[in-house]
Order: C-alpha cells, then sequence, then structure tokens
C-alpha cells in the first residue's frame, strides 16, 4: 500500500493559504523550490493540475479548489495531533487568517481583535475586510464573519448574535415624496441598493403575517451600505440597512424609519469555518473570544 504523500498535501494547503509559492515557503520555512516540488509531486500522483500558473497571478483550477479543502483538513488535523502532543492548548500560537464585512470590521472586529490580542500574545492574525464574499476553503480563511440569511452551505456556521435592518429616508425626501404605508408603495419611490444581496429583492412581513416583496430601483447600486450613507443624507432615496449602519443618524435625525411595522427577513451575525470539526487551538481560542463578547454586547450603534 503506498501512504499519502502528507508533506506535498500539507505544502498544498499552504499555497492555498498564502496565494503564493514564495510566501508559502516563507511561512514554512523552506526554500521555494521545495515548495515547487511538493506542488509537481502531488499534481503527477493525482494526475491534474491543482494550479494555473502566470508570471504574475496564482489561482487555483477546478481540481484544485475541490482538493482544497482536503488539504486544509488534512493540515489542521495534524496541527491539532502536534498541539496536544505537545500540551499547547493553553498557551496558543501561530496564524489565524480572518474575513469580515468593511462597515463591521471597522467598527466592531477590529476593537475585539485588538483586545483579544492583548490577552493572547503568541498568536498572530491577518485580518481581511471587505465587502465582498469570500470563498473561505479556497482562499485559505480560518474563520469568516458574515452577516446575512444564511444559505444553505457545507461550511460550519456558529449564530452569534441578532442583526436590526431598518428601511430609511431622510425627512426631506420623505416631506416631498411621501411616506410609503405598504412595501408596495416602493417600486414608485427611488431606492438605493445593495449589490451584494442576493436577489436583488427586498422582502418584508407585515402585521398578521402578510407578506409583501418588492424589487426597488433607483440612483444609486453599491456594495457598501456606508457608501448609500451621503446619498441617504441628501434626500436622493430610501435604502434597507442594518442598525450598525444607520443607528446613529436614526438618534440625530438626520434619517427616520419608514415601513416600521413590515419587518425585513431577520438577519444575523454569523461565525463560519471550514467544514473540519478539528482545528488548531488559535483558531478554537478566537472563535470562543468573539462568540462570547458577540453574544454580551451584540451589533449595535446605540
Amino acid at each position: 500500500m503506498r501512504l499519502p504523500d502528507l508533506e506535498a498535501w500539507a505544502i498544498f494547503a499552504c499555497v492555498v493559504e498564502h496565494r503564493s509559492f514564495s510566501a508559502a515557503a516563507d511561512a514554512i520555512g523552506v526554500s521555494k523550490a521545495t515548495v515547487s516540488k511538493a506542488i509537481a509531486r502531488l499534481e503527477a500522483h493525482l494526475g491534474t493540475s491543482l494550479f494555473h500558473r502566470t508570471s504574475r497571478k496564482l489561482t487555483l483550477t477546478d481540481s484544485g479548489k475541490t482538493l482544497a479543502e482536503h488539504a486544509q483538513r488534512i493540515l489542521a488535523e495534524a496541527q491539532c495531533a502536534e498541539e496536544a502532543a505537545h500540551d499547547t492548548a493553553t498557551q496558543p500560537a501561530g496564524l489565524v487568517r480572518v474575513a469580515a464585512p468593511m462597515t463591521f470590521g471597522m467598527t466592531y472586529l477590529a476593537p475585539a481583535i485588538a483586545e483579544f490580542l492583548a490577552a493572547n500574545p503568541a498568536i498572530q492574525i491577518d485580518l481581511n475586510l471587505s465587502d465582498a464574499r469570500v470563498d473561505i476553503v479556497a482562499d485559505g480563511y480560518d474563520i469568516a464573519l458574515r452577516i446575512a440569511d444564511l444559505p444553505d452551505s457545507s461550511l460550519r456556521a456558529r449564530r452569534l448574535c441578532g442583526i436590526a435592518v431598518h428601511c430609511v429616508a431622510s425627512p426631506a425626501y420623505l416631506d416631498a415624496h411621501g411616506r410609503p404605508g405598504h412595501p408596495a408603495q416602493l417600486a414608485d419611490h427611488a431606492c438605493l441598493g445593495y449589490t451584494n444581496a442576493p436577489g436583488g429583492v427586498w422582502r418584508f412581513t407585515g402585521p398578521g403575517g402578510e407578506e409583501a416583496a418588492v424589487r426597488p430601483s433607483g440612483p444609486l447600486m453599491t456594495n457598501s451600505g456606508d457608501a448609500m450613507l451621503p446619498a441617504l443624507r441628501a434626500g436622493l432615496g430610501i435604502a434597507r440597512l442594518p442598525d450598525f449602519i444607520v443607528g446613529d443618524d436614526l438618534d440625530s435625525g438626520t434619517l427616520e424609519t419608514i415601513l416600521a411595522e413590515w419587518a425585513p427577513p431577520a438577519i444575523a451575525l454569523h461565525l463560519l469555518t471550514p467544514p473540519s470539526p478539528l482545528r488548531p487551538a488559535r483558531v478554537e481560542a478566537l472563535i470562543a473570544f468573539l462568540a462570547e463578547r458577540f453574544r454580551h454586547r451584540g451589533v449595535s450603534s446605540r
């Protein structure tokens, strides 16, 4: 029986995580040639290419995307075994890669990360903030935080806390164009759209369980909730945004809530990890910290 080339699988996982042969080599303390030979050895054994290589970019092939999850599971399980053997669970160490939405990350996650690092000096965190949805497995992240109603997925998800969503506009806009009393009336209004929302349809549940849906249109489409605020304050339309983005404007009266009796679908802050239940102690430590912090403090600007 031929044993699997575990070293090559682990190196493949490192290349996926660091997105280059050179960075992976630096991270694990070997030469770039060693990394290249390990990947070539694994590709030859599997009979498929794992990467598209150009002079400027390294991307996973379809086969590479499929196998990256297995490689990262192999590496994570080996790291867990070594940590258990060396009894490092009480002193976790190493790198944790985290992805999170931009506004939430700047306002809530960054302070939490600073507090965590102060208490865990042997851990390093690579924090990527973007409103674009990342592929956790293919991009090599240990943790991703998402604010959404999650679709079914092979990823492991943990709900941390609920997040309130408001339909809002400026008083000037509403004085000029009227205050909608039913979601169907939004079709006659200028609405600001969030391009990362699936489907582009606003759904509501009203009094007595009545359901309504509308496909809004208007002068601005953007993948950033923060980018809508200047247009909202200028009276250019209506938007549907989470409390942590519009809460201060609601408190000051710059914006006001409309359709208060019509609830949008519930959303929450979720913590996602790759499918394997085995994770290094450093990842488990950060998961436990974030779960406790957001369970007690939630996510709100008020």
